[in-house]
């Protein structure tokens, strides 16, 4: 019979090999190969520590800690250039990391409390919503300044720009409603129209939290996390577009419905094709399905304890929703409309984001300050895979490849 002495020996030599691995990495065993000077970097906020985290995905392992801004909350990425942006909540500004060098380059000033910030397909703009002083701003990533600044409801939160680029919904929580603005062309600097003109307003949405805008920018849906509904409105399309010569109502913003779903619901996941749109109910551990043809709740399902956040596939084919109260994510079958598996995290999941390739899923782990790597396929089906050290509280996730030699 062993020791007492040899099996301590024994757990110190394995928490001794599990550090090794976490410190060195691995390439990823049988996941696709990936070219020649291909990198790819997941960086996590950490709100309490005023860090982010920058996470080798090919190597599978740390590469090192920026400190930005205090109160880290909101981050994105270009979808154009090598950068990412850090809204530092605490300390009113923004962080621009260098994602080719992983450094930070330059710190813009907005207003006061940012929180979440977007940025547009041409990777000239950014929007950044300002709680505290209830204002949206407008960055220009080329000068790296605040070019302009528009009001907005109480307490603005998550914003959404539509794929059209033509609007931009901002979830004021504190009013319980939603500002839609006309975003401007800027492609060369010449138009006189500010870069940001109010459209129209809708109240009825208390605790406004998230926002989801159809592909064709037709619609957009609002999680109203305080009246356990989602609001549906129709968005103003182009003057000369074939959809508004077919029906003229559609150059106006107009309220289509509330929707009825669990209670407290906190982000919306939509389908890559638009169709679908699932509601995280934190409230009553359920998700809703939302047809977005019809406006109708198509059903209301069981998925785990205290859901925070989903993420869709790009096949359309699988919802996973991080259940911060199970410390696990939850899977579930679109086609098949039920919950097919669960995998185990780390503590207090929330922000969801899928490698680029859609082999791995990251679920920030609030709690235990780190990050769960889950392999989404395999012989025996999603699995945990690793789990990387983060910061004090990561609460946001965002996924940047980069092609070519170092």
């Amino acid at each position: 019979m062993p020791t007492p002495h040899r099996i301590s020996l024994f757990r110190f030599f394995i928490a001794g090999f599990a550090l090794v691995l976490t410190v060195s990495g691995c390439r990823r065993s049988s996941f696709p190969d990936v070219p020649e000077g291909y990198r790819e970097y997941a960086y996590i906020s950490n709100s309490s520590s005023n860090t982010v985290s920058v996470l080798d995905l090919v190597y599978l392992r740390q590469d090192r800690t920026l400190q930005v801004g205090v109160d880290p909350t909101g981050l994105t990425a270009n979808p154009v250039r090598n950068e990412v942006y850090v809204a530092n909540t605490q300390s009113n500004t923004v962080s621009i990391i260098d994602a080719d060098a992983n450094r930070v380059v330059a710190t813009v000033g907005v207003h006061r409390s940012p929180g979440f910030i977007a940025v547009d397909e041409s990777g000239h703009r950014a929007y950044v919503t300002n709680s505290g002083s209830n204002t949206v701003s407008v960055l220009d990533l080329d000068r790296r300044r605040e070019v302009a600044v528009a009001g907005t409801g109480e307490q603005p939160g998550a914003l959404r720009l539509s794929p059209d680029g033509r609007s931009l919904v901002v979830a004021n929580r504190g009013s319980g409603s939603i500002s839609i603005f006309k975003v401007s062309p800027h492609e060369d600097g010449s138009s006189s129209d500010p870069a940001l003109k109010l459209r129209a307003a809708f109240s009825g949405c208390p605790g406004a939290a998230d926002v989801a805008i159809l592909p064709d920018s037709s619609k957009a849906f609002v999680a109203c996390s305080g009246g356990d509904e989602v609001m549906a409105v129709s968005l103003a399309m182009a003057p000369d577009s074939w959809a508004v010569k077919q029906n003229s109502s559609l150059i106006t913003d107009h309220l289509l419905t509330f929707l009825d779903v669990g209670k407290t619901p906190l982000h919306l996941a939509m389908k890559p094709d638009g169709g679908e749109i699932f509601v995280s109910n934190f409230g009553s551990d359920s998700v809703s399905e939302i047809s977005t043809w019809t406006n109708e709740v198509s059903g209301t399902y069981t998925i785990g304890s205290r859901p925070v956040r989903g993420v869709v596939s790009r096949d359309n084919g699988t919802l996973w929703v991080s259940n911060s109260g199970a410390d696990s994510v939850g899977i579930y079958s679109i086609d098949d409309g039920r919950l097919v598996g669960s995998v185990h995290t780390g503590s207090g999941p929330d922000a969801l984001a899928f490698s680029a390739d859609e082999h791995l899923l990251l679920a920030a782990d609030v709690h235990s300050g780190d990050v769960a790597v889950i392999r989404t396929e395999g012989k025996v089906g999603p699995t945990l895979f690793t789990i990387l050290p983060a910061g004090g509280s990561p609460n946001a996730i965002v996924v940047k490849a980069i092609r070519g030699k170092k």
